[in-house]
């Protein structure tokens, strides 16, 4: 969604404006709100933002899940190490 200047407001305003601000939001539309001229918080729907979180959840989950897959593509190919073996030879070098 593209903001135009009239979701755009300054925080002076945005007081003295909150509840029709938050209609307006409940309404569907995001509202930036500035400080000294530069963005400074955003007013959205609550179920928006839990939108929001939830994308946010399932792209860890997706990256997390291409991080399985490159583990397993090493695992067939033997681009292994043993992790007690990788430990001991940093213990040794620490201990240099």
């Amino acid at each position: 969604m593209s903001l135009s200047t009239k979701n755009v407001v300054p925080l002076s305003q945005a007081r003295a404006r909150f509840s029709e601000l938050a209609n307006e939001v409940k309404s569907g539309t995001e509202k930036v709100i500035t400080k000294n001229g530069k963005s400074y918080v955003a007013l959205i729907d609550a179920a928006r933002l839990e939108h929001y979180h939830g994308l946010e959840r399932a792209h860890i989950q997706l990256a997390l899940l291409d991080e399985v897959e490159k583990g397993l593509a090493d695992v067939r190919v033997a681009r292994t190490s043993d992790a007690r073996a990788v430990l001991r030879r940093l213990r040794r070098k620490r201990s240099r």
